[in-house]
């Protein structure tokens, strides 16, 4: 009978939703994949210990230390312990030193990564840094952009093995607080179907004219009301403005650039297919797990 395989260290992406980790054994193996809903944000930081030990205690030989290290939310102010932002530009695994969590379990060592921050405009991100490492350790010599799509899409500029820059637009909380919380919920789809005809007519106008905006999503209810706009078409319409919107203000970070998209195939298909609508040209990023890359990356950096 083979032996189960030892852990030689625990890699983990701490969001504020749920957790998700890697048991990494001989030669970088992974030899097991576990999540779990307890998120950051639902969690104290002397909570954190016990959540992780529930996921992964039987991963831990009893006769040394493991260490674990960890991406995300953990390193929040409300987390387990921060870990101060670095200041861009700097490399996204690397540009500050992990945090050591403090820990009970004799078996645990816990790092933390930090994640980025720039002046001029602030902004800030925890976590997607991670990702960009792991792009970066299979296209270390890319030049142009990473589009992040999600609840606060990040923009990134990458060249020289260093994150340049960056913007966070909130087209995904915009549209769900839309969606659920506003007049605008009376006229959307219940199960999410999108009319593409009409999302892309609602992109060229987002993107042509994003000065107007709080008008045109206003008139989504009107049209719905009297000229019995469908469900479909009021979703992507909602959809389209604001991602035209987007793309109006993010212009400097795909236009004319190679430009990679970093999200769930829906809305990669969905980015892609907006910026080259536009005029523009992107690509799906080929590893689905770049957080774990980006993880492994960091491992092998000097431990100050």
């Amino acid at each position: 009978m083979q032996a189960a395989p030892t852990t030689d260290w625990i890699a983990a992406d701490w969001g504020t939703s749920n957790l998700r980790l890697w048991a990494i054994g001989p030669g970088g193996a992974v030899f097991a994949e576990r999540s779990s809903a307890e998120g950051m944000g639902g969690l104290a930081p002397d909570q954190f210990e016990p959540a992780l030990l529930r996921l992964a205690e039987d991963l831990l030989p009893a006769d040394r230390v493991t260490p674990v290290l960890i991406c995300g939310m953990a390193g929040a102010k409300q987390g387990w312990i921060e870990a101060p932002y670095a200041q861009v530009p700097c490399p996204p695994a690397g540009g500050g030193a992990p945090v050591l969590a403090p820990t009970e379990d004799a078996r645990l060592s816990v790092r933390i990564l930090p994640g980025l921050c720039q002046s001029g405009p602030a902004d800030v991100m925890r976590g997607e840094e991670t990702q960009i490492a792991g792009f970066l350790a299979n296209e270390a010599d890319f030049d142009g952009t990473l589009c992040l799509p999600g609840t606060h899409t990040k923009w990134v500029r990458v060249a020289g093995g260093q994150v340049l820059s960056f913007r966070t637009a909130m087209t995904g909380e915009i549209f769900a607080l839309l969606g659920q919380h506003s007049v605008l919920r009376h006229s959307l789809s219940a199960d999410g179907e999108a009319d593409e005809e009409a999302f892309d007519a609602a992109l060229a106008t987002g993107f042509a004219a994003p000065a107007a905006l709080g008008m045109e999503l206003f008139s989504i209810r009107p049209a719905s009301l009297l000229e019995g706009l469908a469900p479909a078409a009021a979703t992507a319409r909602l959809s389209g403005l604001l991602i035209g919107a987007e793309l109006a203000g993010a212009q400097d970070f795909w236009q004319n650039r190679d430009v990679v998209v970093v999200g769930s195939p829906r809305l990669t298909r969905r980015y892609i297919a907006a910026m080259e609508r536009l005029g523009g040209t992107a690509r799906a990023a080929q590893n689905p797990e770049l957080a774990l890359s980006g993880l492994k990356a960091a491992q092998l950096l000097p431990q100050g």
